[in-house]
């Protein structure tokens, strides 16, 4: 039960934060500013929840520390995807773009959102620096490092590209991915992450580990395992994104009303 109750935890947050997320872009831009504010409130609060629960070495602590890396993880998320936090190319790729020219164009698309990244990873040093719960900056770091393992092997090329969770105004970075069966990259990644992710469970599972060692390591070696199941979704021929069908009825409803709105042609 020590272990089951973090690794739900860590699943049902996973799953739901990705479909609220989702469903929050999928909205009219109208509603963007005000999701926008209201999501910088909250990763406000978490930063301070985060230096907070740093300091507290217990199971509470543990799933404090690793909620607060989360919601301040969404932000940026957000901010991506509402399109306040991307780069100076708001355009495809220029045909005929191969090697480091595409890899720059590629990278100046989402320049801002990196630029974000390296910034709240500062935010998360500063809150858990020299504190005995590091909980929440392993999350953090398992996040980053998988989401952009995640990036390159979606540029380098896969079988599931998850492109319909782009809203429109963001549909232009399809441009830069590519479909392909499978890529070099790939295999090195899920091997990297699990050569981490064995030892997390072991040290998790070892005897004598205490209530909040215990708590802490199932919840970032979940993540971490989790992030790798991404990984693998990328390329099995499995309709991934059927478990957030229903963040996705935003993007419906609001396509729907556009098409609506726009006049028949005379």
């Amino acid at each position: 039960m020590q272990f089951a109750l973090p690794f739900v935890f860590t699943v049902l947050v996973w799953w739901a934060s990705t479909g609220a997320i989702l469903y929050l872009d999928g909205l009219p831009k109208r509603t963007f500013p005000y999701t926008m504010a209201g999501t910088t409130v909250v990763a406000v609060l978490a930063v301070w929840g985060l230096w907070y629960s740093s300091g507290q070495t217990s199971v509470a602590g543990a799933y404090c520390g690793f909620t607060c890396a989360i919601l301040i993880w969404g932000w940026q998320e957000v901010g991506f995807l509402l399109g306040y936090v991307t780069g100076p190319r708001r355009s495809a790729c220029p045909p005929g773009s191969t090697g480091w020219t595409r890899v720059r164009h590629a990278f100046q698309t989402v320049a801002h959102h990196e630029l974000a990244l390296v910034v709240l990873a500062l935010f998360v040093l500063f809150a858990t620096w020299d504190r005995p719960n590091q909980t929440g900056l392993w999350t953090y770091l398992v996040l980053w490092t998988m989401r952009q393992s995640a990036k390159l092997n979606v540029f380098l090329g896969v079988r599931n590209l998850n492109a319909d969770f782009l809203p429109e105004h963001l549909k232009y970075l399809q441009t830069y991915f590519v479909r392909a069966p499978m890529n070099a990259l790939l295999p090195v990644s899920v091997a990297a992450a699990t050569i981490v992710v064995i030892p997390l469970w072991q040290a998790a599972m070892a005897p004598g580990a205490g209530a909040f060692e215990v708590a802490s390591l199932t919840l970032v070696a979940s993540l971490l395992s989790l992030a790798i199941l991404e990984h693998a979704l990328l390329v099995l021929p499995l309709p991934s994104e059927r478990l957030w069908s229903w963040g996705m009825r935003s993007h419906a409803a609001t396509a729907a009303a556009a098409a609506v709105q726009v006049p028949p042609p005379r």
